[in-house]
């Protein structure tokens, strides 16, 4: 795109920063060439590491921010759908079970003595994904001990039936978003126990297109089980005005993109989305993480990027058990 030669450019785009800042740097060397500089000054400019890096960071988002003032035009939906009706967001907690909180608990132990280790004979630098999958592991014994192999039952999946069942019975619509495609596979069988329709998608779904208006054009009330990766953007669901964030995800930013697959022009009812945590486990504390961290993690976006983000002493608070 960039070897097109044009008097003038132009890029549109509902979401300019996703994953990465580098994001930004590809749309922009598109419409001013060279504006931003090579990638290599750009992570340096607008990236620093060491140590201070989290202070250094801010002023560099904000030397960015100018940076891109004369180019960038930023409209927010407010602004171009004033009449779309309000987006009400809560958290619900959903409290484990006696022999899940047991598993969560052994499973916490042991990550919590294997990742200090690799800490300390690595660096905090170097463990991010031992960290990472150590968290994982955790979140997915909350959602469903099933996913680490366990018939344990799981509080949070007996939450959110509480919740369908009574939307279900309105005649309501409702989105089920998860990081996990196992975890919504069970919610897919539970759902048919619980004689509820359902429609699903995943990065494995072949014909998207077909399912969503299959969905959309659904007379009766249904669950539509979405994959977050798969489904967080270019989906207008406008249909559901129910939201359930199963799992909370690493970035706040890609939860409100999920939302928004409801909440966008098209939208008559109130939308209404959960969040579901569970209380006194790594679920709440990544949560807690989160507010403290906000700027932080708005902009640098994505897992890495909660996992660069975190000190020794984060590491120690999210693997403490009270």
């Amino acid at each position: 795109m960039k070897q097109l030669k044009s008097e003038h450019r132009l890029a549109l785009s509902g979401t300019p920063l996703e994953i990465l800042l580098l994001d930004l740097l590809s749309i922009v060397d598109f419409i001013q060439p060279g504006y931003l500089g090579n990638q290599e000054h750009f992570t340096e400019t607008y990236e620093p590491r060491g140590e201070g890096a989290e202070s250094a960071q801010r002023i560099a988002r904000r030397r960015l921010s100018a940076k891109l003032r004369p180019l960038l035009l930023r409209r927010l939906k407010k602004h171009v759908a004033k009449d779309l009706p309000d987006r009400i967001e809560q958290r619900r907690d959903c409290q484990l079970g006696d022999e899940q909180r047991k598993l969560y608990l052994a499973e916490l132990r042991r990550s919590r003595e294997q990742v200090m280790k690799t800490v300390a004979e690595q660096g905090l630098n170097k463990s991010k994904i031992h960290v990472l999958a150590a968290l994982t592991r955790l979140r997915q014994i909350c959602c469903h001990p099933k996913l680490v192999g366990s018939d344990t039952a799981s509080g949070k999946t007996e939450t959110l039936f509480e919740l369908l069942d009574a939307l279900v019975a309105e005649g309501q619509k409702v989105l089920v978003f998860s990081q996990f495609v196992q975890m919504l596979q069970l919610l897919e069988e539970e759902c048919r126990q619980h004689q509820i329709p359902t429609h699903m998608l995943t990065g494995q779904t072949k014909d998207r297109q077909e399912v969503v208006t299959a969905f959309q054009n659904d007379p009766n009330a249904a669950v539509f089980l979405l994959s977050l990766r798969a489904a967080g953007t270019g989906l207008n669901l406008t249909t559901a005005s129910y939201v359930v964030l199963y799992d909370p995800w690493w970035n706040p930013a890609v939860e409100a993109q999920a939302i928004d697959r409801s909440h966008r022009i098209g939208q008559t009812q109130t939308v209404n989305a959960y969040r579901l945590i569970s209380p006194g486990t790594v679920e709440e504390k990544i949560w807690e993480l989160q507010q403290s961290k906000a700027q932080t993690i708005a902009d640098v976006l994505g897992e890495e990027g909660f996992a660069r983000s975190l000190s020794k002493t984060d590491l120690e608070y999210l693997f403490a058990e009270d």
